[in-house]
């Protein structure tokens, strides 16, 4: 390495100190500086909180590396970094295991890392994360320039702290909310894709309101996460969230469970019972699968949302609750109204801010960061070595469709990481995940269902009456399921979601006729 490349790379590191781009982009492009100018295949930015490493950038590791965490306690050669006061380096015959072993990208999966070395990241005499450098030929860093890696390292610092100064108002504002985020990573909302980010700004724009939100999605897509990450940042994050599974909620007791009772109201009332919303007063409420509320409930779910009071079950008295609302469902809830099923009035009131949480076909690489943090739990669980993804494994996830979204690769790796934990894999250095233990067929989407190209002519149609259509899907689906159960109504209503006065609302205003 020249000194000129190593001035040039200084002058350019400092002109990006007073370039607007997010900390992300500075941490890459510092990266890629490090890796020009010393010899090294993969290096690694990451931050220090509550005793884990968090990767913030990475050069040439495996892009699941960002969506993992690396507990200190767990990792020796992280931990030695992390003490030191000057920069550290690992022989290559350390009995130390590495942290990246099987993560730096190459042609061949099964390679080790062979020459180590990182330096503690001080931010105002504090350790602020870690700085490293990976190899995999052995030696290769015998001659670097002690002094010039020192002034990499203070650059290094200086960046990071720029960024967080730069940052530093945003936090003040937030910092009960980031404080709540340390305590439990698991409410992490991993993923870079264009679509997660625009997510991120949505809730950040919704969450210091007091407007009610309702989260749409698929199954799996993380409806709950996103449900909890408004509460925090809002402006009652210091109080309660109280979570309601609307679907698991029988009609018979619904409005028990919501708005509580009183001793006596009913058989087996023993006692006063304080409901849902009265438990939420303060803070928020998240009403999840909300398409599935019995049309009889969202009646007085409306009158609570409209005045703010509710009324316990066999009492007269109202009582003031003061509740924010977030309600959640994989339904289309237009569609719904139009079919009678849901009321178009508690639709608007809960629709004041309608949020799509995309399906995880839709983030791209998004999978492999999640993927990276499902291996790490897994990891943990099963109390074995590192799990790595081979190439084609990576290939297959990507190529997925994941109709079952997140939910369905998290229980994915959990299979494929149980069924790799064989007693010869476990004395490996680290477990590898080939497309063998994968439960997926690694073929591209095929997208050809989804739309026409945009040149070519739609064929002419006539108007269609929406309503009168869904009527005739709804009456064609319940007459299949009437057939298929032998006329039995509460099989029926119980394969079609519903219950019983719904089921029996829904066949009298569709003309069905059936005996049981």
């Amino acid at each position: 390495m020249t000194t000129n490349l190593f001035f040039t790379s200084l002058i350019s590191i400092v002109a990006d100190l007073s370039t607007n781009m997010s900390a992300e982009q500075r941490y890459q492009r510092l990266l890629a500086h490090l890796c020009r100018i010393f010899p090294c295949d993969a290096s690694a930015l990451l931050k220090f909180e509550n005793q884990c490493l968090i990767p913030l950038a990475v050069n040439g590791l495996s892009e699941d590396t960002l969506g993992r965490r690396f507990m200190v306690s767990e990792h020796p050669r992280l931990a030695q970094i992390l003490a030191a006061d000057q920069s550290l380096r690992f022989p290559a015959d350390s009995e130390l295991p590495d942290p990246y072993d099987g993560l730096i990208e190459s042609d061949n999966d099964q390679l080790l890392v062979h020459d180590c070395m990182g330096a503690t990241l001080f931010i105002d005499g504090e350790p602020w994360g870690v700085l490293t450098l990976d190899a995999l030929t052995p030696g290769i860093f015998d001659h670097i320039d002690p002094i010039q890696l020192n002034t990499f390292i203070s650059l290094t610092a200086a960046t990071v702290k720029a960024a967080g100064l730069i940052a530093s108002l945003e936090q003040r504002v937030r910092y009960v909310t980031q404080t709540l985020f340390k305590e439990n990573t698991n409410r992490d909302m991993i993923g870079d894709s264009e679509c997660m980010r625009k997510l991120r700004n949505e809730i950040s724009i919704v969450a210091p309101s007091e407007l009610a939100v309702l989260i749409l999605g698929e199954t799996g897509v993380g409806k709950e996460l996103v449900a909890q990450r408004i509460h925090l940042e809002s402006n009652r994050a210091d109080q309660v969230m109280v979570y309601v599974n609307c679907a698991a909620l029988p009609e018979s007791i619904a409005e028990s469970e919501l708005f509580g009772h009183s001793k006596g109201a009913f058989s087996g009332a023993i006692s006063d019972r304080t409901g849902k919303f009265e438990l939420a007063n303060g803070g928020t409420i998240f009403l999840d699968e909300i398409g599935e509320l019995p049309l009889s409930i969202q009646a007085k779910l409306l009158r609570t949302l409209q005045n703010g009071e509710i009324q316990r079950v066999g009492s007269d008295k109202q009582i003031k609750v003061n509740v924010r609302v977030i309600a959640a469902t994989n339904r289309n809830l237009q569609q719904e109204v139009a079919a009678g099923l849901f009321r178009p009035d508690l639709y608007h009131r809960l629709a004041v801010y309608p949020m799509h949480v995309p399906a995880l076909r839709e983030r791209g690489k998004d999978v492999l960061l999640l993927a990276g943090a499902f291996l790490e739990k897994n990891q943990q669980r099963l109390g074995i070595k590192k799990l790595r993804l081979d190439q084609d494994a990576k290939k297959a996830l990507l190529a997925y469709s994941w109709p079952g979204n997140i939910r369905e690769l998290e229980h994915l790796l959990s299979r494929a990481a149980l069924k790799s934990a064989t007693p010869d894999n476990r004395q490996a250095n680290f477990i590898t995940i080939s497309l063998a233990y994968l439960d997926i067929v690694p073929e591209p989407f095929d997208d050809a269902h989804i739309s026409t190209a945009p040149d070519s002519p739609a064929a002419p149609s006539s108007p269609i009456n929406f309503k009168n259509a869904v009527d005739e899907f709804q009456r064609q689906l319940i007459q299949q399921q009437l057939v298929e159960q032998q006329g039995n109504m509460a099989a029926t209503a119980r394969i079609l979601g519903l219950d019983r006065g719904n089921f029996h609302r829904l066949l009298k205003r569709l003309a069905i006729k059936a005996e049981i």
